[in-house]
């Protein structure tokens, strides 16, 4: 079974940087689609960017110009980027994997933002 582990999740003050990493079990990482999703108390569960097989990226306008999601498939791994943190981002950050019909969630990641 594909498991995503995420990792770098904390505490930052406004207009911090932090950079979250997600790491895959699975041997095909290079062909799935990852993303990253962020989840606010009292809120749904909101994509924040992806990124395809072929490396295409997509963010969402909250974020562009401040996050950047990268990833090497030597590592089996995604990163999400995020600078210029404010307290608006504040959330529990979610690694996601596609492939076909399989849709993998990871166990979420803290980011807090706050001074």
């Amino acid at each position: 079974q594909v498991q995503l582990v995420e990792s770098g999740g904390g505490l930052v003050q406004p207009g911090g940087s932090l950079r979250l990493s997600c790491v895959a079990s699975t041997s095909v990482f290079r062909l799935y689609t990852m993303g990253w999703y962020r989840q606010a108390p009292g809120k749904q569960r909101d994509m924040v960017a992806t990124i395809t097989s072929g490396g295409t990226t997509n963010y969402a306008d909250s974020v562009k110009g401040r996050f950047t999601i990268s990833r090497d498939n030597a590592r089996n791994t995604v990163y999400l980027q995020m600078n210029k943190l404010n307290p608006e981002d504040t959330a529990v950050y979610y690694c996601n994997g596609l492939i076909a019909t399989l849709n993998i969630w990871g166990q979420g990641a803290q980011v807090t933002v706050s001074s």
